[in-house]
């Protein structure tokens, strides 16, 4: 029989598209909404637009300031528990021999086994370390200029998302007109994208593009319906 290579499809979500997703997943559905609420008030497509681009420039500076906030807390949160393990690696080496032993115990290794990967391990107090790091505590190391670059890829995402249901309003005359066109482009959008990122994360495309178009139309509709209350 012909060998077949077995090709592993296993996807790790890189930290940028993590921040994509939050970004555009945001700015397709707030802006969206907004609109909705403000075309359900006003039939000024300026007014829909100069309200939107508020939101956008406020919206996106917001995201973006959060994602630098939690990229450089989780920074500091690594260095702060690496500082400890190597200090605990020198000052109380048989309790952390010990909390080794009980990570491979979970495998159902042998003891003997157990020990010598111990002992081996002991040999290079950088790599015990490391491996302290990610199988007790589940922490990688995080990439150089994260922060910033969470920063940035957060709020350029959200400005594009957010653009994509304001586009009507540029060429259409009557809010409520371009509301209609807005509401096609952006479910459109809402469920390419929603598939798209049920592809790279591993779910059913179809199942995640039809959740994200209900996330997006009920914020929406909720939006709207509460500014027509308000005018009546």
């Amino acid at each position: 029989m012909p060998n077949t290579e077995h090709v592993e499809e296993h996807f790790q979500a890189s930290d940028t598209v993590r921040d994509i997703v939050i970004g555009m997943s945001d700015g397709l559905t707030v802006p969206f909404a907004l609109a909705a609420g403000l075309s359900g008030a006003v039939d000024s497509p300026m007014l829909v637009l100069a309200a939107g681009a508020a939101e956008i420039a406020a919206g996106s500076i917001a995201m973006g300031l959060g994602g630098y906030l939690a990229a450089k807390s989780d920074a500091e949160h690594y260095y702060n528990e690496l500082k400890r393990e190597y200090r605990e690696v020198e000052e109380v080496p048989d309790r952390e021999k010990d909390e080794v032993r009980d990570v491979f115990k979970e495998y159902d290794l042998e003891p003997e086994h157990i020990e010598a990967i111990v002992d081996k391990m002991a040999e290079n107090p950088d790599k015990w370390v490391d491996f302290m790091m990610k199988f007790e505590l589940g922490l990688d190391k995080p990439e150089k200029g994260r922060s910033l670059k969470s920063a940035f890829t957060i709020a350029l995402s959200y400005i594009v998302g957010g653009l994509i249901p304001l586009s009507p309003y540029f060429f259409v005359t009557h809010a409520s007109q371009a509301l209609l066109v807005s509401v096609i482009i952006t479910l459109i959008v809402l469920f390419i994208f929603g598939a798209v990122k049920g592809r790279v994360t591993g779910s059913h495309p179809y199942k995640s593009g039809l959740e994200t178009v209900i996330i997006g139309g009920l914020a929406a509709a909720a939006a709207f319906g509460l500014a027509r209350l308000l005018t009546k």
